[in-house]
């Protein structure tokens, strides 16, 4: 199969909102429970690097940037999502997202990538660390979902273009 990956546009909002809302209902990919508008999840003053992965004019994925702070010194520290449609799980479709999110990053000036991600979701932990994501830690009890507690893995990646090495 082959893959396009391209900047996301406002018309790819309702199959992004389903893959998202795929990903709300599988627990294992955000505290969110409710997806937001295409203006929020667009907002061009917080959020870069927004891709589409497609093949056939089929979305399968996507992935963006959420700044982790408006503070000018953080402007270059970047907020992982990354989601893929379940029905195209563990065909490589998440590690080509990946690669170009990183490409995009690093031409954006982007010196470091931040993931959040749930302990259970096994998969999302090995495509980042294979993408050279370290574990920073876990952030225990850092958010409730559904009244629920969860821990979170903070991993962290750090650019070898940009930055101090």
């Amino acid at each position: 199969m082959e893959y396009i990956i391209r900047p996301a546009v406002e018309s790819d909002w309702p199959e992004i909102k389903q893959i998202y809302e795929a990903g709300m209902d599988s627990g294992l990919a955000t505290f969110e429970t409710k997806a937001p508008s295409y203006e929020l999840w667009s907002d061009s003053e917080t959020s870069y690097c927004r891709l589409v992965i497609e093949a056939e004019t089929q979305i399968l994925g996507f992935c963006k940037l959420s700044l982790v702070s408006k503070r000018p010194v953080y402007s270059g520290v970047g907020e992982v999502s990354i989601y893929i449609d379940p029905a195209h799980f563990g065909k490589g479709v998440g590690q080509k997202l990946m690669e170009a999110l990183i490409q995009a990053s690093e031409q954006q000036g982007f010196w470091t990538l931040e993931a959040k991600v749930f302990p259970e979701n096994e998969a999302s932990i090995r495509l980042h660390k294979k993408n050279g994501f370290r574990e920073v830690g876990v952030r225990e009890r850092i958010g409730k979902r559904d009244g629920v507690w969860r821990d979170n893995v903070l991993l962290e990646r750090r650019s070898k273009v940009n930055g101090i090495h």
